[in-house]
């Protein structure tokens, strides 16, 4: 595995770790669909929570949430889509969250939960 995509997957082992311990409930991890995936995918009380995470270890080429793009944003949107006609799970609400996650050489994961970015 590249050391990359180790950064992203320890990533998102923070960010769903840190959902559940805010009470959201994981329904789906790393969907694939047609036009590319989904990160998290959540439900906190009746909303549909779709979570884009970005893991970096540092801020030296910017905060990983800079990384969620307007076309981005445009493709979760249209994968949201496709996983709720795969999933009816009958939400109220939905709504797309960035957990942007640096890993520093020593300490913690710093996490910031970002809601309702779309």
């Amino acid at each position: 595995m590249r050391a990359k995509d180790a950064v992203g997957r320890h990533g998102e082992e923070v960010a769903a770790r840190h959902l559940t311990e805010q009470g959201y409930e994981l329904l789906d991890r790393n969907w694939r669909g047609r036009a590319g995936e989904l990160d998290l995918v959540a439900r906190d009380g009746g909303t549909l929570v779709v979570v884009e995470v970005k893991t970096r270890r540092g801020t030296a080429f910017g905060h990983p949430a800079e990384a969620v793009t307007p076309a981005k944003l445009a493709r979760i949107r249209r994968l949201t889509a496709q996983w709720l006609h795969e999933h009816p799970v009958g939400a109220r609400q939905i709504r797309v969250d960035v957990v942007a996650i640096v890993l520093p050489r020593r300490g913690a994961a710093q996490v910031e939960h970002l809601k309702a970015v779309l």
